[in-house]
C-alpha cells in the first residue's frame, strides 16, 4: 500500500499504517528536525537551515523606509528595482526616532507659549482653561504650554456700537419734565479699557450696560420738558449728561467698560399722538416764519427812514447856506419828477402863431390809455 502524504512535510517512504517501531513516518506530528529534508512548521516563515522555526519579528520605521523604494514597498527577497531610500545614519549610530519626538514637542511648546499680543490688543491668561491667572498687555509674552495656560486675545481699542431699542420699529416711551411721553432712539459707542474686569466681573456685561444706559437717559430726559427734547434744543446736555453718568455706574461695577459717546437719533410723539404734534410742530414753524419776515420788513422801513431823514437834513444845511438856490432845484427836480410819469407836448411861442391839432392828439391820447389797459390786463 502506499505511503500517506504528511500534511506536515514531504510523503514518508515505507510509513504503515501506524505499527512501525521507527516511529519515523505514519501519521504523526513533525519530529521538529533542522534538516532541509524534514518536515515544515506552516505557521513560520521558510528560509534556509534552521531558520524555519524562528519567531517573527515587527519592522521598525527604519526597517520600512529602508523597504520603501521609489516604485513603492519592497517585499523581502525580491529582486531589482531601483536604490531604495535610507535615513542618514546618525554619527555614532542610533535611531533618528527620539530626536524628531523632541523636535516635534520642542514646536508644540514654541507654539503654544509664545504670544505677541498687538498695540490695540490684551490678553487673558487662564489656567487650566478656567481661572484667571494674568493679562497680557501689547508686547511678546512667554507662558507655559497648553493646556497649562489658554490665551485669549481680543482688540480692546475697537468702538462698539450699541442700538437702544434694537429694532428701529420699536417704540421706547420716557416721561418728561412736564410729564409728556416722547419716543426715543439712541446710539450708545463704547470699547473695552480692561479685558480681565470685562470677562470675569459682570455675568452680562453687555447686558448691564444697556440697562444702565437705559437707566441714564431717563434721568437726563426728566430733567428736560417736552419742547426742549423734540425740538433738539437741549439734546447736545442730554447726550453729555447720559455719557457721564453711564460711565460713572460702569465704573463703580468695575465692568471695564468706557464709553465713547452718545448719539440721540430720533426724537418723537407716541404714535398714538404723533399727528397732533407735528401740526403743532408746523404751526409753530409758520409763525416763527411770519415772526422773521416781520422783523426783516420792520429793519427794511427802519433803515428808509433814516435815509431820507439824513437826506432832509443835508438839503436844509444847503437852504441855509443859499435859499433862493435852494428853492430853484428842488422845484426842478420836482417838476422833473412829476412830468417824467406824463405825456407832454411842448409849445414854443416865438412870435408865431402855433396850431395844435387837438382831435389827434386826443386821439392818441385814447389809444394810448386802452394800449396799457390791454397791457394791465
Amino acid at each position: 500500500m502506499a505511503g500517506k502524504r504528511n500534511p506536515w512535510g514531504k510523503p514518508q517512504d515505507g510509513a504503515g499504517d501506524g505499527g512501525n517501531d521507527g516511529g519515523d513516518g505514519g501519521d504523526g506530528a513533525p519530529s521538529g528536525e533542522g534538516s532541509s529534508g524534514g518536515p515544515r512548521n506552516p505557521w513560520l516563515p521558510g528560509g534556509g537551515d534552521g531558520s524555519g522555526d524562528r519567531p517573527r519579528r515587527s519592522a521598525s520605521i527604519e526597517d520600512i523606509f529602508k523597504n520603501r523604494g521609489p516604485e513603492g514597498p519592497r517585499r523581502a527577497g525580491g529582486g531589482g528595482g531601483g536604490p531604495s531610500f535610507r535615513l542618514p545614519e546618525r554619527p555614532g549610530g542610533g535611531s533618528w526616532f527620539p530626536l524628531a519626538i523632541a523636535g516635534i514637542a520642542a514646536i508644540y511648546l514654541f507654539i503654544t507659549s509664545v504670544h505677541q499680543v498687538a498695540p490695540r490688543e490684551q490678553g487673558i491668561v487662564t489656567y487650566l482653561g478656567g481661572k484667571y491667572a494674568d493679562t497680557l498687555d501689547p508686547g511678546l509674552h512667554l507662558t507655559m504650554p497648553w493646556p497649562l495656560h489658554t490665551v485669549a486675545i481680543e482688540n480692546v481699542s475697537q468702538i462698539r456700537l450699541e442700538r437702544i431699542p434694537d429694532s428701529a420699529s420699536e417704540e421706547k416711551l420716557i416721561l418728561t419734565a412736564d410729564q409728556n411721553l416722547v419716543d426715543l432712539s439712541y446710539l450708545v459707542r463704547w470699547n473695552i479699557n480692561d479685558l480681565a474686569l470685562y470677562r470675569y466681573q459682570l455675568a452680562d456685561p453687555n447686558d448691564t450696560m444697556t440697562e444702565v444706559a437705559e437707566a441714564a437717559m431717563r434721568a437726563a430726559v426728566a430733567e428736560q420738558d417736552l419742547d426742549t427734547v423734540l425740538t433738539g434744543e437741549g439734546r447736545a446736555n442730554i447726550e453729555l449728561n447720559v455719557r457721564t453718568n453711564m460711565q460713572a455706574v460702569l465704573d463703580a461695577l468695575e465692568s471695564g467698560i468706557a464709553v465713547q459717546g452718545i448719539e440721540i437719533e430720533k426724537t418723537d410723539a407716541p404714535q398714538q399722538v404723533i399727528e397732533a404734534f407735528n401740526d403743532v410742530l408746523a404751526a409753530r414753524q409758520d409763525a416763527e416764519r411770519d415772526l422773521n419776515e416781520a422783523r426783516r420788513y420792520e429793519q427794511q422801513l427802519l433803515a428808509q427812514a433814516q435815509g431820507d431823514a439824513a437826506a432832509f437834513n443835508n438839503i436844509y444845511e444847503e437852504y441855509r447856506l443859499a435859499p433862493e438856490v435852494t428853492r430853484q432845484r428842488l422845484y426842478y427836480e420836482t417838476m422833473e419828477n412829476v412830468l417824467a410819469k406824463t405825456d407832454k407836448t411842448i409849445v414854443e411861442t416865438d412870435g408865431v402863431a402855433t396850431y395844435l391839432p387837438l382831435p389827434e392828439i386826443r386821439r392818441r391820447a385814447r389809444e394810448s390809455a386802452a394800449a396799457q389797459n390791454a397791457g394791465g390786463q
